[in-house]
């Protein structure tokens, strides 16, 4: 059964953050709340734990997966940033965007695309989100809490618990998310690209 952590949204409790982060440290998969919608996610090095991201949400080996950051220099040691790439990210940080870059030799090749050297990067504005990152102190390797056949993410930590108890092993609740995922932008080419509009601002790439 996964473990329920009810954490305030304005003042997360430290015990319970160094309880979720020990979890993690330990090849843990949580489902936790972003400022778009509910994720799953689990650190960088664990197989295990992408492969049971892939089984919950039945994806394929080419499904891409998102880092997770605290902050714009954390991200910056796992993509690769022109001048003025550099301006356009800083820009709309923290926020509800997922930015395709080419990715550094940090990113261990499984979780790059393949054909292009690229992965998805960003630095969500919500406040147990970047308490737990601060505390685990390296990205988390996310996607999108999305069953397959639905239309729209889970929202509501009871219901993910009702739903994944079996599947995740830690539920961290701080109160409803929204429904809409962020909106992706592929940085990578000479021009944005619009991949995905949700939650973020998309016309300021435009």
């Amino acid at each position: 059964m996964a473990r329920y952590y009810d954490v305030h949204p304005d003042n997360p409790q430290p015990r319970v953050l160094r309880q979720v982060v020990d979890l993690l440290r330990g090849d843990g998969l949580i489902a936790y709340p972003t400022d778009s919608c509910y994720a799953l996610g689990c650190q960088l090095g664990n197989r295990g734990g992408v492969e049971r991201i892939r089984e919950i949400r039945r994806l394929d080996e080419r499904h891409p997966f998102t880092l997770v950051c605290r902050d714009f220099a954390q991200l910056g040691q796992f993509v690769k940033l022109s001048n003025a790439v550099f301006r356009q990210v800083k820009a709309a940080i923290p926020g509800s965007y997922t930015f395709i870059l080419p990715a550094t030799p940090e990113v261990p090749r499984r979780l790059q695309d393949p054909r292009r050297r690229v992965v998805g990067v960003r630095v969500p504005k919500h406040t147990v989100t970047q308490a737990l990152l601060a505390e685990l102190g390296e990205p988390l390797l996310s996607s999108t809490l999305l069953l397959p056949g639905e239309e729209e993410p889970l929202t509501q930590g009871w219901e993910i618990k009702e739903r994944l108890d079996h599947l995740v092993d830690a539920v961290v609740d701080a109160g409803d998310c929204r429904l809409e995922p962020t909106t992706v932008v592929d940085l990578s080419g000479p021009e944005p690209e619009i991949l995905r509009r949700g939650a973020g601002d998309p016309s300021r790439f435009e």
